[in-house]
């Protein structure tokens, strides 16, 4: 199982950024995907999921609105992305497949003015 992030940066409050994650080694197509994130100093916390079919999304009450989960499962990705970003969404975020309990390397999403 090999899931890569990308699409990290640092943006000012208020931009918009989109996240992916690569996967492969596994049937991606058949597999409910997460987004998590974490903070300096802060436990890692859900973000968002997608289930295999994209028939069912859920995502955490602090990026409800702003935050938008799918998937591409003839290119085996899932995306994330993220409007109206806040200093508080500052963290490394991850992509997270439960059926096998692995996790990519993460990317860093930065915002600040």
């Amino acid at each position: 199982v090999q899931l890569v992030e990308s699409g990290g940066g640092l943006v000012q409050p208020g931009e918009s950024l989109t996240l992916s994650c690569a996967a492969s080694g596994f049937t991606f197509s058949s597999s409910f995907m997460n987004w998590y994130r974490q903070a300096a100093g802060k436990e890692r916390e859900l973000v968002a999921g997608i289930s295999s079919t994209s028939s069912a999304r859920n995502y955490a009450d602090s990026v409800k609105g702003r935050f938008t989960v799918w998937r591409d499962n003839v290119k085996n990705t899932v995306y994330l992305r993220m409007n109206t970003l806040k200093p508080d969404d500052t963290a490394v975020y991850y992509c997270y497949v439960p059926r096998f309990g692995s996790w990519g390397q993460g990317t860093q999403v930065t915002v600040s003015s």
